[in-house]
């Protein structure tokens, strides 16, 4: 169904209070809420929550009820979202892509997959990340390296896109995974990649923004989680991620540029979060942490 988005606009502080009442009132019902920077030097920022478009309506009035006592001047805006294939423009064109063991391809380059290799094939769809670029390569290639070293139980892949992370973890270990995306869309299509693949069964995809929903308790502590989203989420999640790490867990972390390693690394080591192994591809860098 054609989705829509429901936003307000106002400064961080504001939106950090609005994000904690959205999400109290609509996530659990299966509303994503998000927030996002507009304008860095004017402080201006965004929360959104995506409905169905046949919601409008009871959603703007239900978003103006939660909103009225603690920012009554905000006002709720509307952005109709394109029902467009976001990226038709992907695997049609893209030779296969290795990253440690792991080989990801389309259909059409099957007969290219070796013996010994870990196959993900993924088809040209709506979300992010087929493998192509240097930030889902550089996980995969983490991955590889990290679940060789231990046992893992419970995984979290936060930020699924194509779902090809959690796949790759499907593979190689007989964890329970889950796969959380603030994109209902990219849910569906991970969902979909993930029956590609056989591996559905191992894998529960849910629509949750952040660390904003009661699923992550219930589902964790997590052994391993991977976040392959961008460098100020990340920095800005670090003490929730520590919280929804087990004992001994790790972390594997991407979306980052070179330039913006140092003060990742940083915001983790103030929750504990030590660095173990950096991968440097194509101007991108893929941390690995643990306690």
């Amino acid at each position: 169904m054609k989705q829509i988005r429901l936003y307000v606009t106002a400064s961080q502080a504001e939106c950090e209070l609005a994000l904690d009442l959205l999400g109290l009132a609509f996530e659990d019902a299966g509303y994503p809420v998000a927030t996002m920077e507009i304008d860095e030097n004017k402080d201006i920022w965004e929360v959104s929550v995506y409905v169905p478009v046949d919601e409008q309506t009871a959603m703007t009035a239900a978003m103006t009820d939660c909103l009225a006592a603690a920012l009554p001047d905000v006002q709720i805006e509307i952005e109709i979202l394109p029902d467009v294939d976001w990226v038709t423009l992907s695997l049609q064109g893209l030779k296969p892509v290795r990253a440690g063991r792991f080989l990801v391809h389309g259909s059409h380059d099957r007969y290219q997959v070796r013996p010994n290799d870990l196959s993900i094939e993924i088809e040209a769809g709506r979300a992010f990340g087929t493998g192509h670029h240097g930030t889902t390569a550089g996980c995969l290639e983490m991955i590889d390296q990290v679940v060789r070293r231990r046992p893992y139980r419970r995984v979290l892949d936060l930020g699924t896109g194509s779902g090809v992370l959690a796949i790759g973890i499907a593979q190689l270990t007989q964890a329970t995974i889950l796969a959380t995306d603030i994109d209902p869309v990219a849910i569906e299509v991970a969902r979909d990649n993930a029956r590609l693949n056989h591996c559905a069964s191992r894998i529960v995809f849910r629509t949750a923004p952040g660390f904003h929903s009661e699923l992550f308790a219930r589902r964790g502590p997590f052994d391993l989680i991977v976040a392959n989203i961008l460098a100020k989420p990340l920095m800005k999640m670090a003490p929730a991620m520590s919280r929804n790490l087990a004992s001994g867990g790790q972390v594997i972390l991407s979306g980052i540029l070179a330039s913006q390693r140092m003060k990742v690394l940083a915001a983790y080591n103030t929750q504990g979060l030590y660095h173990r192994q950096t991968f440097w591809r194509n101007g991108w860098v893929t941390l690995n942490l643990s306690r």
